[in-house]
């Protein structure tokens, strides 16, 4: 092929690639970024355009890497307000259109916005082969974790597989973000070794910001957030295929202040309609608890971020899932490349996509309240272990469970 383009997200490895594959070559490697072509000078990103091709010609066989390929390569457009803004993509065209077979220059492009490039760029003879390049799974993750973790000195306690169920959707320069974090963090205390109490730190930190020092000194808050936390804890441990409990606390860290966490037991390729409903009815265990213990009229503005959750996850399962029995099988999308396009319903078919919308949602709240009333004892117990620990993980919940 004389053009390969690596498409993933930010921080998956696109230009670590790009360079193994001139390594394992042993060839020369050119590294370009799509921004730096284009400047103020008409005509100066496609001078920089044939420069770097004819370097890379004198130098074949070898690898041309334009990195954010996307910025040079977008759609073409018909635009006044930047009549050259074409020239470079143009330059482009050319230079791969003037390759020989044999010729020995291949070139790598990277983008995470593939559908921003311009069509001429993709057709055969250009980029012939696309190459996706996810988010690492749990093995890749696990593989990533051990690398990093390799260059710094780490204690026994450190669990990498359980640090890699935890890090889902997580990108490698992310994990590499996550050893490094821990490892500064347990330099500055003094530490002699990173341990997975630092670990789990600094992956809180990158999902949900940097944790305060204390609880809140507002002590009616504490008691609020306790109930709340504990009764997403006890809803997430009594309900069938909810991911396993790993840790709840009340310490603030970021808006929030507090958090519990879940870990899934294995890694999922799909979620099934009861896994969807298990999120749904733990999201709203903490504003079931504030009503149960502290009354309708003292619910708090605190489970907003949950119930924004637990409707987004709703209406994917009326609207994209086919998982209402009232609405059937069928998808409706909100933009106007679909087939059946939301704003163009019947209003009664609206009002029953809201109307199913609205039945999961209640559904899911009397259920969650259902499990806090049952276990009204328990719930007691975790929101007082949380106010005097602040913090409980998973073994510590089932211990005060089993008493």
């Amino acid at each position: 092929p004389k053009g390969v383009l690596l498409v993933g997200p930010p921080g998956t490895g696109k230009t670590l690639l790009a360079r193994a594959v001139a390594g394992e070559a042993g060839v020369p490697f050119f590294h370009a970024a799509g921004p730096e072509f284009d400047e103020i000078l008409v005509g100066q990103g496609a001078r920089r355009v044939r420069d770097l091709f004819s370097t890379a010609k004198l130098k074949a066989p070898c690898v041309v890497f334009i990195d954010e390929i996307d910025s040079v390569g977008a759609k073409r457009s018909n635009s006044v307000l930047h009549p050259y803004a074409n020239q470079t993509i143009n330059q482009l065209l050319t230079e791969m259109d003037g390759f020989r077979q044999n010729e020995g220059v291949i070139v790598l492009g990277a983008t995470n916005r593939r559908d921003d490039l311009d069509r001429a760029l993709l057709r055969p003879g250009r980029f012939d082969v696309e190459v996706q390049v996810p988010v690492p799974d749990f093995n890749g993750r696990k593989e990533i974790i051990d690398l990093y973790l390799s260059k710094v000195k780490f204690s026994s306690d450190v669990n990498v597989e359980m640090l890699s169920r935890g890090t889902t959707g997580f990108t490698g320069a992310d994990l590499e973000n996550l050893v490094n974090q821990a490892a500064l963090r347990a330099a500055i205390d003094g530490q002699p070794s990173v341990t997975m109490k630092y670990m789990e730190n600094s992956r809180d930190k990158i999902l949900m910001g940097p944790e305060r020092k204390s609880r809140i000194p507002d002590e009616e808050a504490n008691v609020i957030t306790a109930y709340h936390e504990g009764g997403h804890a006890l809803v997430a441990h009594f309900t069938k295929d909810s991911h396993p409990l790993h840790k709840v606390t009340i310490v603030p860290r970021g808006p929030s202040l507090g958090h519990t966490a879940q870990l899934p037991d294995k890694e999922h390729f799909f979620t099934t309609k009861s896994q969807l409903l298990a999120q749904m009815d733990t999201l709203m265990g903490g504003r079931a608890a504030e009503e149960l213990i502290f009354g309708a009229e003292k619910i708090t503005t605190g489970a907003y971020d949950d119930l924004k959750k637990a409707t987004n996850l709703a209406t994917h399962m009326v609207k994209d899932f086919g998982m209402s029995d009232k609405i059937g099988v069928r998808t409706f999308e909100d933009d106007h490349n679909s087939l059946v396009v939301v704003n163009d319903l019947a209003v009664s078919t609206t009002e029953n996509i809201d109307s199913e919308i609205k039945k999961l949602l209640q559904d899911s709240y009397e259920r969650a309240k259902t499990i806090l009333k049952t276990h009204s004892r328990e719930h007691k117990l975790i929101a007082e272990a949380l106010l005097k620990y602040e913090t409980l993980n998973a073994e510590e919940v089932n211990n005060i469970l089993m008493k």
